[in-house]
């Protein structure tokens, strides 16, 4: 045979080719979805040269590929331990595709060192392969690994490019290394060739090559394999880097493989050069595998896949507590994990609770929010209509019917009512939030929070009036601004104070005395104090009391009272902050008194604003849970729907508008759907969530969801009263269609309502085992002919999920297309007309009527700059009015508005119109009687 008769195996041009196609599916790939970048990442320890030829071999084909490259150096002399963290952070970061460690470590570093460093990496992330968990399968015939290693997939992609068959042929792979020589053998196997691996003590080793068809030496011996013992037709693969001495080179050496080329080739059929051969594949295939992990890993934070837990359905429905204890939860971990969320964004409240980290928003701030829906309801009985069964319910449907991402936010629940008359408020029958003892109990101590941070402001608001009164002007400055260590220094949050006063000094020694006056008096006048005391406990005998009777304060009593701690400003400042730096402010701007020169006295001006924030640093974050069916349900905040604007957090359903977001590229049919509870029916808590809610978050509801039921609309039709604890009236439980077509216009009056924000109305029929089908289709036609976009019967406090399966379909359907949302009043109005507004356009009044208290109070709010606040209406969750006896769709009447308050920290003013109690009472037969625990010491007796 002539010097010519092998063919070379062009590695480079092959390498180029691969190359190339990885770089065209990278810009298809961005073209669809512009957010779509591989990284790869390369770890060194110190800077040995050959290694560094490397790693630049392997940054400047990522950069002709579109591959973003880092170089993470670290120290020659770092330690395993040191490389393990560092691999362990690039696990754990979304935009890293592939991680490679540059080895050798170093000689400090011993073998098994660098194979904990390389087990280190995520199988997912291990684009090199060498991950044990990539090698054992790539072991085996039954299954394939993540990522095959890059050397041996060059050798069988050279190989294979060839033409030359593989299957049958006798090949022998000279070495036996794990990086190399094992692998290699492995594939060949697996293409069904038949394999001899050869080591340094192999014998015979010549005759065992003459026999091969195929022959792929990894040795590191320079040209070791001669032409004579190759086999006529053979395809030689060179894997070898040797340098001998060659005086010509520059260098002084030449790069040569493992098998003489010059005398191999002329037996051979086809071989490969070095260099040109492997090498070049090697960081081509390397490429490869980076892309290839980016489309897994892409493809795995696009999929938000919520595997849904199985319900046992009973015909006869048992009680909450007992369906909520039969079903196990997921981990929450794994729950988290299905909904896109990473293990550095959870904190973990036992098993099945967890905080969820803000960093999330930043993380997912390029997609498009998700649907947003507000579940409302109709003017309700005592009972209760069902809503937070209907949210709970819709989101299992959803979610674990259809297949959606879908999200439930509902406000967490006081322990006054759970124990008083009203129970928990974790949904009911098979909808509900579990577990739910933990629900309706501590969750993760976020009520405590409040009632801390709301306390510790009572109480210094206390001291300091006792300290004023008690001490003179240099005596209260020196104490609250002391020198320390020969320094005199305001601490950081009094420069807010001095700003406030005009005062523009920061040394503390060169105010005047009026002016020391003026910083270190507050002057509160005690009779304008608007802080009460809080405590989540239903307790009527704390609603007025006296405090500070002990002789240590020195007679300065004065009347004060206790609210439930929902009904805490701090609550509403929770509910409302946009982040931790808002929250911090409007717990500064929350108004505490007034002094006697007519200012408002501040918590900032207090000085407390910083503690009450690190008090509340935790409970920002919002909680998740999970609904019987395995869905994800956020659990954050719980103001009073009365006093306050009785809506879950802004930062929970922010964070679940990301998660069931969308990007570009992305299909229609993944958009998910947020569902967000507003308290009572839909003239509070729906209007409240539009007028003040979406005012300070900046979002749009797509649809507003009222739940209706036949029992409170045969009340509002003329029914007898429905009583807490009493047998219900015939009517209730028997078919009545004149009552409930009389009643429907209550209905009807919340959906022309919906209407004035421009948002969708789907009526949700919460059915009753008393139902009739007449019935059922009479408020169906009603709510449809008053204007409702679709109005479906749903039974999933019976069905769970499966119930609400139709409602659900309508919620997809009635949310296409965008968002018509706006406010019912403009902000810059004046207050009385604010009023005046919600009153005739959402109530039907004629009109309102200002006290002369309500009156001499708007003056105020006014002249002190709040005029620009939206309104909270405080009035009765029973009738459209201010009378709970007007039931149905009263008319003919004044709003008679008794007094209006200021809640500048949650930022809005709240006009009363009745005998408002802010700390319920426990009634002759509360429900604790029937809570305890079981023998086992579970929770029983909560529903």
């Amino acid at each position: 045979m002539s010097s010519n008769s092998a063919k070379k195996i062009d590695g480079t041009a092959i390498a180029k080719s691969i190359r190339d196609n990885v770089a065209s599916r990278i810009q298809v790939l961005k073209t669809k979805h512009p957010r779509f970048q591989p990284q790869l990442v390369i770890i060194q320890a110190g800077e040995r040269p050959d290694s560094s030829v490397y790693v630049r071999m392997k940054a400047k084909a990522a950069q002709e590929v579109g591959i973003q490259y880092r170089h993470v150096a670290l120290p020659a002399e770092a330690t395993v331990e040191e490389v393990v963290e560092t691999v362990k952070t690039l696990n754990n970061d979304d935009a890293v595709s592939g991680i490679l460690v540059q080895l050798p470590l170093g000689g400090h570093v011993t073998a098994e060192g660098e194979r904990k460093v390389t087990e280190a990496v995520k199988p997912e992330k291990d684009v090199d392969g060498f991950h044990a968990y990539n090698i054992g399968h790539l072991s085996s015939r039954a299954s394939d690994p993540l990522f095959s290693p890059c050397t041996p997939t060059a050798v069988i992609r050279l190989l294979e490019s060839t033409g030359q068959s593989i299957s049958g042929a006798n090949a022998v792979v000279l070495g036996r290394s794990d990086i190399v020589g094992s692998p290699v053998a492995s594939m060949l196997r697996n293409r069904d060739a038949t394999v001899t691996q050869c080591h340094s003590r192999t014998k015979n080793i010549e005759a065992i090559v003459k026999n091969s068809d195929i022959v792929v030496s990894a040795i590191g011996k320079a040209e070791l394999v001669k032409g004579s013992w190759i086999k006529p037709g053979a395809v030689v693969i060179d894997v070898g880097i040797n340098y001998i001495p060659d005086s010509s080179k520059k260098s002084g050496q030449r790069l040569v493989g493992d098998v003489e080329y010059s005398s191999a080739a002329e037996v051979a059929s086809y071989i490969t050069p070095v260099p040109g051969g492997v090498g070049p594949m090697t960081v081509a295939i390397l490429m490869e595998n980076t892309l290839k992990s980016a489309e897994r890993l892409w493809e795995l934070s696009h999929e938000r896949k919520v595997q849904p837990l199985p319900l046992n359905i009973l015909e006869k429905v048992p009680s909450d507590i007992e369906i909520a204890m039969g079903q196990t939860p997921k981990p929450i971990t794994q729950l988290a994990q299905e909904i896109g969320l990473s293990p550095d964004e959870l904190e973990s409240y036992g098993k099945y609770k967890a905080k969820v980290e803000l960093s999330v928003l930043d993380r997912l701030a390029h997609r498009t929010d998700g649907k947003y829906i507000v579940v409302a309801g109709i003017t309700p009985t005592p009972l209760g209509e069902g809503k937070s069964t209907t949210t709970i319910g819709l989101a299992q449907a959803l979610g674990a019917e259809l297949g959606r991402p879908a999200f439930a936010c509902v406000r967490q629940p006081s322990q006054g009512p759970t124990f008083g008359i009203k129970g928990g408020a974790a949904g009911g029958g098979y909808s509900q939030v579990i577990p739910m003892d933990e629900f309706n109990l501590h969750l993760t101590g976020d009520i405590h929070a409040v009632t801390a941070a709301n306390n510790l402001l009572a109480a210094a608001l206390d001291a300091r009036m006792f300290h004023e009164a008690t001490q003179s002007d240099k005596a209260l400055y020196s104490r609250l601004v002391p020198t320390k260590k020969g320094k005199r220094e305001f601490a950081p949050l009094m420069f807010k104070r001095l700003r406030k006063l005009g005062i523009d000094k920061t040394n503390p020694n060169e105010l005047t005395p009026e002016e020391i006056t003026k910083f270190a008096r507050l002057d509160i006048d005690p009779e304008t104090i608007t802080w009460n005391r809080v405590l989540d406990t239903n307790d009527r005998f704390l609603r007025k009391i006296t405090i500070g009777r002990n002789p240590t304060e020195q007679g300065h009593e004065r009347e004060a009272g206790f609210d439930i701690a929902v009904a805490s400003e701090c609550m509403a400042v929770l509910a409302l902050a946009t982040s931790l730096e808002d929250m911090k402010h409007r717990l500064g701007a929350m108004v505490v008194a007034t002094s006697k020169q007519g200012e408002p006295v501040t918590a900032d001006d207090v000085g407390v604003t910083g503690a009450l924030t690190v008090l509340m640093k935790d409970a920002i974050k919002p909680n998740l849970m999970q609904t019987l069916q395995g869905t994800p349900v956020f659990v954050h905040a719980g103001p009073f729907a009365n006093i306050a604007h009785g809506n879950s957090s802004i930062l929970a359903d922010r964070v679940a508008l990301k998660l069931a977001g969308t990007e570009e590229g992305d299909s229609s049919d993944r958009v998910g759907y947020v569902l967000t509870e507003g308290g009572f029916g839909a003239d509070m808590g729906m209007e409240k969530f539009c007028n003040i809610k979406c005012r300070v978050s900046g979002l749009k509801p797509d649809a507003t969801i009222i739940v209706a039921t036949t029992r409170a609309l045969k009340m509002h039709g003329g029914g007898p009263d429905v009583t807490p604890g009493k047998p219900l009236h015939e009517t209730y439980t028997k078919e009545d269609l004149v009552t409930l077509k009389e009643g429907c216009k209550n209905l009807v009056q919340h959906i022309k309502n919906s209407r004035k924000f421009g948002i969708k109305v789907i009526v949700a029929i919460n059915q009753f085992a008393s139902d009739s089908a007449a019935e059922l289709a009479l408020v169906r036609d009603e709510s449809l002919a008053g204007g409702a976009d679709a109005a479906v019967v749903s039974n999933h406090w019976a069905e769970g999920g499966k119930g609400a399966r139709a409602l659900a379909e309508a919620v997809i359907t009635t949310c296409e297309g965008p968002s018509n949302f706006d406010f019912l009043y403009d902000l810059n109005l004046p207050i009385e007309e604010k009023i005046t507004i919600i009153s005739k356009e959402i109530y039907g009044a004629d009109g309102i009527e200002l006290s002369d208290l309500a009156r001499q109070q708007v003056e105020t709010y006014t002249r002190q700059g709040y005029a620009g606040l939206p309104i909270c209406m405080a009035k009765t969750q029973y009738s459209f009015s201010h009378d709970p006896k007007l039931k149905g769709v009263p008319s003919g009447f004044t709003i008679p508005i008794r007094s209006v308050r200021l809640s500048a920290g949650a930022g809005f003013l709240y006009p009363i119109l009745g005998d408002m109690q802010t700390m319920p009472g426990l009634g002759t037969r509360p429900g604790f009687w029937e809570v305890g625990v079981d023998e086992v010491g579970r929770v029983v007796g909560l529903f």
